[in-house]
């Protein structure tokens, strides 16, 4: 980073510009409601943009970029699960998750299968995000330390407040306008990137042809044969079992939450639509640099200070191709990416807390429920406190000689995550089974889990994925010959009969505003498009300016367009 000023500059207005963002949707929470799921009143293109943002972080361009550094393909296979999910929300799931008309995942699971699934599903659903968020910004904490020379012990504890301030205010409408914001940064950016990663490599079929020069082509391949890499990596068994874990983790009733906060199931579908183009996009874009970085900078990746080398590809690409200014933005790129898992989670958790636990607590010692004007404080505080909380575990974290609790955390909730997926998939397409269902199919996915974990050598990757898989469905389908009283299969019966019932948003919800969403969103990405234009005052070759100009004026496109729909809309309202 050449000029540190400058990029500087650009990430302390970046966060200056999310406060405000979230400073902005205070006024639209006026409940729980508001605050937890937008009053159900989110449009399809911001419930969507939001609903990809939450599905990506750091670990992306770090992790996973690092792995397309080495294997070149295969983790594609990664992302190909979540685009074939999103592809059945598309088709019918978005709309069933919408008209479960919950807040919480976990109030759904009160319906289908009784209070004990709720509590233990609510309650595992908030430890393992707490140590998720804290993974995820620790990680990108590191990155942005090695990569661009940003300190680490201060990262985390700004990324979080901005976050903790702005979701916690805002609520719901917070995280799904900054969302909006930062998946427009992040998509610009990344696109960009791309396209001067394979003009550097003379188009598409030159970036093959240095494949090739390079002898990479097995190495690159998606699928590899047995041998190419230790442990079975990137064979077709792994690239099955990680699109295996992927589709069943996307399809699953914990995801239904993305959805909650858009209009009718009409708009939850075009939502998904939106999410799996945006997914499709990124897939086939996101990896084009770190594999750049193998073909043309390899020797200055492997110089990096990172604790896995590889792990810097996308950074060093950027720091090679973009002018001065947009390093920065690719900074804040990475910032969003982080960002919005952790305020979509933040605000999900402070959820589960205050509509599943904190009531059966309640009611336990005989307390009534919160009056409304208590619930939406209480909501806030919580907001607050898990977000300190996920920022000390992240700093002591950081403080730790070795990384071993950093390996555990990430081990422990893919250990959890599958087990706790396949019966919420199972649930919605098989009705008749006892409340115990979910519980006992959750627990015998767990054993060869738990057992894979504690001593992997007994079973490869793959393997390990057809155990859980086939452990979980076996624990689900041997509970269906048990009877249930009629009370529980008529509940059942209710559940299914509202998840296929369409929503009447006049009737059910009232008033939409889609016309103030538009106008917000609009003078924002002025807001956005405004600062890219003052980047071109910034020092830079001409084709530098040109890709700035270019970003510029696709936002200064997006934010006329969405003030022109907006006045549009609130004229016709009036």
């Amino acid at each position: 980073m050449q000029n540190l000023t400058v990029e500087y500059f650009v990430i302390v207005v970046y966060l200056c510009m999310i406060i405000a963002v979230g400073m902005a949707c205070r006024r639209l929470v006026k409940d729980t409601g508001d605050y937890f799921r937008g009053g159900c009143r989110g449009t399809w293109w911001l419930v969507g943009m939001s609903s990809f943002m939450s599905g990506i972080s750091a670990l992306t361009f770090t992790g996973n970029g690092g792995a397309a550094f080495i294997a070149g393909w295969s983790v594609l296979g990664i992302y190909l699960g979540n685009i074939a999910g999103f592809l059945v929300h598309s088709a019918f799931l978005a709309p069933w998750f919408r008209q479960l008309r919950v807040i919480t995942f976990a109030e759904a699971l009160r319906t289908r299968f009784g209070p004990a699934t709720q509590q233990i599903y609510a309650m595992i659903g908030v430890v393992l995000f707490i140590v998720a968020a804290s993974v995820w910004l620790l990680g990108l904490a590191i990155f942005s330390a090695s990569a661009f020379g940003l300190p680490l012990h201060a990262t985390i504890p700004v990324l979080g407040f901005v976050v903790l301030f702005y979701s916690s205010i805002g609520g719901k409408w917070a995280v799904l306008s900054t969302d909006f914001i930062q998946g427009l940064i992040m998509v610009g950016m990344t696109v960009l990137l791309s396209i001067l990663c394979l003009i550097h490599a003379g188009g598409i079929e030159g970036f093959f042809a240095k494949i090739a020069e390079r002898n990479l082509q097995e190495t690159f391949a998606f699928v590899k044969r047995d041998g190419v890499f230790p442990d079975g990596l990137y064979t077709w068994r792994w690239v099955l079992a990680t699109f295996t874990i992927q589709f069943i983790s996307t399809t699953s009733l914990m995801q239904s939450s993305r959805y909650f906060a858009v209009k009718d199931g009409r708009e939850a579908r075009r939502a998904a639509i939106l999410t799996t183009v945006l997914m499709a996009l990124g897939t086939v874009l996101w990896f084009i640099p770190p594999m750049t970085a193998r073909l043309f900078f390899e020797a200055e990746v492997l110089a990096s200070s990172m604790p896995k080398p590889e792990e810097a590809a996308f950074a060093i690409v950027s720091l090679q191709f973009l002018p001065s200014g947009l390093v920065g933005m690719i900074v804040v790129a990475m910032f969003a990416a982080t960002m919005s898992s952790v305020d979509s989670g933040l605000n999900g958790n402070a959820a589960l807390l205050i509509r599943d636990i904190l009531p059966a607590i309640r009611r336990r010692l005989g307390l009534p429920a919160l009056a409304p004007d208590l619930e939406l404080r209480w909501s806030k505080l919580s907001s607050v406190g898990f977000g300190l909380l996920i920022i000390g575990l992240a700093l002591w974290i950081s403080y730790q000689e070795t990384v071993g609790i950093f390996q555990i955390a990430l081990g422990l909730s893919a250990t959890v995550v599958l087990p706790m997926g396949v019966p919420l998939l199972l649930c919605m397409f098989i009705r008749r089974t006892p409340p115990w269902a979910c519980l006992c199919s959750m627990g015998a996915a767990l054993v060869p889990s738990i057992i894979a974990y504690l001593q992997p050598e007994l079973m490869s990757f793959g393997e390990r994925v057809l155990w859980v898989v086939g452990a979980g469905v076996a624990g689900f389908l041997v509970t269906t010959p048990f009877p249930a009283t009629t009370e529980y299969r008529a509940r059942v019966d209710g559940f299914f009969d509202q998840m296929r019932r369409p929503v009447d948003f006049d009737r059910e919800v009232g008033a939409a505003n889609d016309a103030v969403q538009l106008l917000i969103m609009g003078r924002f990405t002025y807001a956005v498009a405004a600062l890219f234009f003052v980047l071109l005052l910034v020092p830079n070759p001409v084709s530098g300016r040109y890709a700035i100009l270019a970003i510029a004026m696709s936002m200064l496109t997006v934010a006329m367009l969405f003030s022109w729909r907006g006045r549009r809309g609130a004229v016709h309202r009036n």
